[in-house]
């Protein structure tokens, strides 16, 4: 078995030269022979002309595949990814700069819902028994994983585990994402276990991962394995790895312990000296976007999943943050100057008590145990219900301000989503998918 390795290297900005010096240098000291079939995976969750720091800078990106060009002679590399909120991928390449820069590089750019798909078994899952996996995923014979660390609103933080949410399909995205994220996280290491890791941390985001607002750390971290990347990552934001859920569940599974001792950390600044940096963070906002921290005359009553009796952080809860954080982002002060009303996510266990005023039950489970007094009830299902659903049929009832119908949104959805209908019609056509496959998945 491989040692654990990670490399901390200070990067104040977003040089292209300067970072294919310091991935040049740490694929040498990790001892890595990137070849075959190269998939480059970065976080492009969301882009938009407003939300800007969601996703992976395209300067690192462009810095890791000219140094696998120069390493890899003869490979063939690829970028792929599946965006956030089921929005077509293509939309979000294109307000990130990916489209102008794979353009640019000659790498193909792969939507993993646009691709053909094989249907593969994941032994070790406890949720995703099988999943639809794209056919440059599948026929990959090298990944490199290139997370944006984040702060997350049900997680704590986002980087390279997390980051395998974007290896589903849009059909089976949102499948188990309730009180099961963590659990559903760590089946997806099964198929999503990269090679190379490269970390964006030169800026990183707070708030909420989808709409995140950046704060400048000057970092890159560089790994060959993506727990121990997320140990570190996770006392770099002054979390114990003890503290992030899917960390742990992916410790039980046996997939690697959580004690720093038992990774060879080096570099040029200490972590020390990073968590020294995001403790000092002073946001307007709660840096995970915590819905009962945020400054607003609207009270939230974040309920349990009546199954299970577990909170919901990662369903309807995770997609409500998602949605206002968005908002916020397009209207600054917006949350802050909500009219009174009460929202309720999931089943609560208590009072909600709001006369006159709004009351809203979000996820098709959504009740109040206890008293239930509103001038209007306003209602949306789904398991989980949807940000996007949220923000665009839900808000407009509420009062709450949204970009979902702003023009400009509504045309390049719609041109983008068209493109996207397109593409899906002629995927019978594509190149079929090769049988080498990911070693130790059985094609179902």
């Amino acid at each position: 078995m491989k040692a654990r390795k990670v490399i901390v290297r200070r990067c104040d900005s977003y040089d292209v030269s300067v970072i294919e010096k310091i991935v040049d240098q740490a694929i040498d000291d990790l001892g890595e022979r990137p070849h075959g079939k190269i998939l480059v995976k970065p976080n492009v969750v969301c882009s938009t002309p407003v939300v800007r720091s969601a996703h992976t800078d395209t300067a690192v990106v462009e810095a890791a595949v000219n140094v696998l060009r120069r390493r890899a002679a003869g490979s063939e590399i690829s970028l792929g990814e599946s965006g956030g909120m089921a929005i077509p991928t293509r939309l979000f390449f294109h307000h990130a700069g990916y489209s102008r820069m794979a353009k640019r590089l000659a790498v193909p750019l792969r939507d993993f819902n646009e691709e053909r798909w094989a249907r593969v078994r994941l032994s070790r899952a406890k949720w995703h028994k099988t999943i639809l996996l794209a056919k440059s995923l599948y026929e990959a014979n090298y990944k490199v994983w290139m997370p944006k660390l984040k702060f997350h609103n049900a997680c704590r933080i986002t980087n390279a585990v997390k980051l395998n949410i974007g290896v589903l399909t849009h059909k089976e995205r949102m499948l188990y994402h309730d009180d099961r994220l963590d659990e559903k996280i760590v089946d997806l290491l099964e198929v999503g276990y990269p090679d190379l890791i490269v970390s964006d941390a030169i800026e990183i985001g707070y708030g909420s991962e989808f709409a995140p607002y950046p704060y400048h750390l000057g970092a890159i971290l560089i790994a060959n394995d993506p727990l121990a990347m997320d140990v570190v990552g996770a006392r770099v934001l002054n979390y114990q790895p003890e503290d992030v859920g899917y960390l742990v569940e992916a410790r039980d599974r046996g997939y690697g312990t959580l004690d720093l001792r038992d990774i060879e950390i080096t570099g040029d600044v200490s972590i020390e000296e990073l968590s020294d940096k995001t403790s000092k963070m002073e946001t307007p906002y709660p840096v995970d976007w915590d819905v009962q921290k945020v400054t607003s005359p609207v009270r939230f009553y974040p309920g349990v999943n009546p199954e299970t009796g577990r909170r919901c952080a990662g369903g309807c809860l995770n997609a409500l943050a998602g949605a206002l954080a968005t908002s916020e982002q397009y209207y600054p002060g917006l949350v802050a100057g909500l009219r009174p009303m009460g929202i309720v996510i999931g089943y609560y266990r208590g009072d909600v008590v709001h006369p006159g005023e709004k009351v809203a039950l979000i996820g098709s489970c959504a009740g109040v145990e206890g008293k239930l007094v509103a001038g209007k009830i306003v209602r949306i299902k789904g398991c989980p219900a949807k940000g996007v659903d949220q923000a665009a049929f839900l808000f407009p009832r509420l009062g709450i301000k949204t970009p979902a119908w702003k023009l400009s949104n509504v045309v390049g959805l719609a041109y983008h989503g068209t493109v996207k209908r397109l593409m899906l019609m002629t995927k019978p056509f594509h190149e079929p998918i090769g049988e080498a496959g990911v070693p130790g998945l059985e094609r179902v």
